[in-house]
């Protein structure tokens, strides 16, 4: 119920307003039946305009943070996530990954839609960064067609760090549904995994037209993270010869 209150009446119309988002190939989501929506992630507003514009409710695989931080501000975060029927996903460990498809095939199971960004986290740089198989496993196991989905803009609106967006124009594409059938019954084998994958974040590409990455983004972002950390570590060091 909440879901449709912020979608129709307190969130929707206002994401509409102030975004005035161009939205490309919604023909292409199917109008019943389950099936996977796949796309980039650029920032925290993805979360909300996709949702805003598609015509069926759509449930999203989002962090686990989101449903834990501390405080009122944590608890209203929390119930605000699953009031918009967002499912929280532990991010770390390989049993952690297992209960996310668990999840996820759960709401495929009852015929939905289910939006999943296959990167796994948000760009830190504005970039397209290798998908995750979870992705595939689940196309593959529960026999549906995955929809590419591109956010363009929404990185310039709200950037990492960006509380409040910046008004920017947006463009949301949809592409046609990829067909993964002919790989039915071998969703246990990597390089099939790994195809399929590579397949969806191609299609992601093909939509968006950004720089490509052939690195996990969380990968990139350690190592950056690592590379400041040591610099700070020798800046002291610098000054003081």
């Amino acid at each position: 119920m909440f879901y449709y209150l912020l979608k129709y009446v307190l969130l929707g119309p206002l994401l509409r307003l102030v975004f005035r988002p161009r939205i490309e190939g919604l023909e292409h989501v199917p109008s019943s039946g389950a099936a996977i929506v796949a796309g980039n992630h650029l920032s925290f507003s993805d979360h909300f305009l996709m949702p805003a514009v598609l015509k069926r409710r759509i449930t999203f695989l989002a962090k686990a943070e989101y449903f834990t931080g501390p405080g009122l501000k944590g608890r209203l975060t929390a119930f605000f996530f699953h009031s918009a029927g967002q499912i929280p996903v532990d991010r770390s460990g390989k049993e952690a990954g297992q209960a996310a498809i668990r999840e996820g095939l759960g709401v495929l199971s009852k015929d939905e839609l289910l939006g999943i960004y296959p990167e796994g986290t948000r760009s830190h740089d504005g970039r397209l960064y290798k998908g995750k198989v979870g992705v595939a496993v689940m196309a593959l196991k529960a026999g549906v067609p995955v929809v590419p989905c591109a956010m363009i803009g929404t990185f310039e609106a709200q950037p990492p760090g960006r509380k409040i967006p910046r008004i920017h124009p947006v463009v949301i594409r949809f592409g046609e549904p990829l067909d993964f059938s002919r790989y039915a019954g071998m969703e246990n084998e990597k390089a099939v995994l790994r195809a399929v994958t590579d397949e969806i974040m191609y299609a992601i590409l093909s939509l968006s037209e950004q720089e490509y990455v052939d690195r996990y983004a969380a990968d990139v972002k350690a190592a950056e993270a690592e590379r400041k950390a040591e610099e700070k570590r020798r800046a002291p060091r610098m000054r003081q010869r």
